[in-house]
């Protein structure tokens, strides 16, 4: 089977809980998967998956909080440090998903260059499926990709007041 790239990104809410669900998709029927999620190092709820699916990595690169205003220079090194890793996977061919959570805006913040990415990707296995999230993609992912998903808000309960939800939004 051939691997295609797919991109999900938008101002709605969705675009991780969409990876995460074909990254199940994809290990219920026997595939080995690897997340790595950018400018992520909050304890969400789907960290616990490896321990039900032993063909399952999931890393995170980033800090215990999101970035607000200017990168540090800690955020840049954890992102530089995601990217050496993700590389080194993206070329394994016993890879068959590998997924790039929050990269957009990991390069709309400017801790990589979208361009490396695309270089990435573009060399490959043929049968490995990637997935790169996150708002803000850059045209580049836009032109690289099979499939671009925006995830569009409509409506939000945010604006009502409510607070994220643990098994809802982490």
């Amino acid at each position: 089977m051939e691997g295609k790239v797919q991109v999900y990104t938008g101002n709605g809410k969705g675009k991780t809980t969409a990876a995460l669900g074909l990254a199940v998709r994809s290990l219920c029927a026997g595939n080995k998967v690897v997340i790595g999620q950018f400018i992520k190092g909050m304890d969400y709820s789907e960290l616990k998956l490896p321990q039900y699916f032993d063909k399952l990595s999931l890393y995170q690169f980033g800090r215990d909080c999101f970035i607000r205003r200017n990168p540090t220079e800690e955020d840049i090194n954890l992102a530089q440090e995601g990217l050496e890793k993700m590389k080194a996977f993206l070329q394994d061919p016993s890879i068959d998903l590998l997924i790039f959570d929050e990269i957009n805006v990991a390069c709309e913040y400017k801790l990589i260059d979208p361009k490396v990415i695309v270089d990435m990707v573009k060399e490959r296995p043929k049968t490995m499926e990637v997935v790169l999230t996150g708002r803000y993609a850059p045209q580049e992912f836009l032109d690289l990709a099979d499939l671009v998903t925006e995830m569009k808000e409509i409506k939000h309960y945010y604006k009502a007041g409510l607070k994220a939800r643990k098994g809802i939004e982490f």
